[in-house]
């Protein structure tokens, strides 16, 4: 039986909620209320929940482990449906494993396995049904490179399908469900095909200078790769941590031979200086999104001021990629810094920075022109 399924003819229930408060639920923990909630923790329940919102007109918004979300201060006013399904299957090299499995904590069993695959992929927070959205990668892996099948119900076709990795268009953190088919899909279980006993991946510099030349066990490739993170700030610790975040505020751009040029003549690098480069898709160069940040004058710990005294939103003083809530801060507090990083960098280089975050919810009062931070409404994230 699939993961998420019950016996044919087993009753399916919802539980519907009103004004829930989504803050708690995402690790920058800002944001208003749902208008209607409803966890999901069976796929069964999928279609009846969408039904409901489909009757009373409502925008729906699925929120997997709440990594990768900035909600807005008004909150959400349709239907969030939040995935809870969990359990792993696993059948040789293949693992199926529900939509609302803790990802990092899947990826320490397939460590313990000794399942290679997802080790360079420790360390980041949330659920195993957003990763496929977003295409999740870090330190030279990608989860594209093992996904074999999404599950997901189509509310259009209005049928519980099965996407091959052919379908689902996996780009650079991208693939149709973040792209051409927003909203559309709603996962509820991901398959993976992995390697028993297979070498770790070690393609990234800086893995491969702390690993050194000998062959490293999965296990030290994981540990290594959440060192590095907790050293940038980017592991949301088990104690919630100091502050609030989404970790990787901004993607590292994707650079033609033409932007390369233009880059490495703005940056006025000093003798012997270099820029940041790593291999992009089709042929491409990418650059880091620190980097520029950082050459743009907003370093470590940077704070705009409010009433002279450092605001309540922040750059991380581990790193400049990720945005924080140092306390008390809003979703239009993340926006003015987002803006005004955007900008410096854009100025600058010329280069204008992408957030990875997905917006929920209203965009801030007062703001002019498009939301800065892409999607708004009936997303799916």
């Amino acid at each position: 039986m699939l993961i998420g399924m019950k016996p044919a003819g087993a009753a399916v229930k919802i539980a519907l909620k009103a004004n829930v408060a989504l803050a708690p639920l995402t690790t920058f923990q800002i944001g208003g209320t749902a208008r209607h909630f409803c966890a999901i923790t069976e796929e069964g329940q999928i279609p009846p929940a969408l039904e409901f919102a489909e009757r009373q007109h409502l925008p729906v918004f699925v929120l997997g482990g709440g990594s990768n979300v900035l909600v807005s201060d008004a909150g959400f006013p349709g239907l969030v449906l939040a995935i809870r399904i969990v359990g792993r299957q696993r059948s040789g090299s293949q693992v199926e494993v529900g939509a609302g499995e803790n990802w990092d904590g899947f990826v320490a069993w397939c460590v313990q396995q000794d399942l290679a695959g997802l080790e360079c992929l420790s360390g980041i927070p949330g659920s195993t049904g957003g990763t496929p959205i977003q295409n999740v990668g870090a330190y030279g892996q990608e989860v594209a490179e093992t996904i074999s099948v999404v599950r997901v119900w189509d509310r259009q076709a209005r049928e519980f399908v099965e996407l091959r990795q052919g379908d689902c268009r996996f780009g650079y953190r991208s693939s149709r469900f973040n792209s051409s088919d927003v909203g559309r899909y709603v996962v509820s279980s991901v398959r993976f095909v992995l390697r028993p006993g297979g070498a770790p991946a070690v393609r990234y510099p800086d893995l491969q200078k702390r690993l050194g030349s000998a062959r490293p066990s999965l296990a030290q490739v994981r540990d290594t790769v959440i060192a590095i993170r907790r050293g940038k700030g980017m592991v949301i610790e088990a104690d919630g941590g100091q502050w609030g975040s989404a970790g990787s505020y901004f993607k590292n751009p994707v650079l033609t031979a033409e932007q390369y040029e233009a880059l490495a003549h703005l940056a006025d690098l000093p003798r012997g200086g270099h820029l940041p480069l790593f291999a992009g898709p089709d042929g491409q160069t990418k650059t880091s999104a620190a980097w520029l940040i950082e050459k743009a004058g907003f370093g470590k710990g940077f704070r705009p001021l409010v009433n002279g005294q450092p605001g309540p939103a922040g750059l991380s003083p581990q790193h400049t990629l990720a945005l924080v809530n140092y306390g008390g801060a809003r979703a239009a507090d993340i926006f003015a810094l987002q803006g005004e990083i955007q900008a410096a960098v854009e100025a600058k280089f010329g280069i204008r920075l992408q957030p990875e975050p997905i917006f929920v919810g209203p965009p801030p009062s007062g703001l002019v022109g498009p939301p800065p931070s892409g999607l708004v409404g009936p997303a799916a994230g």
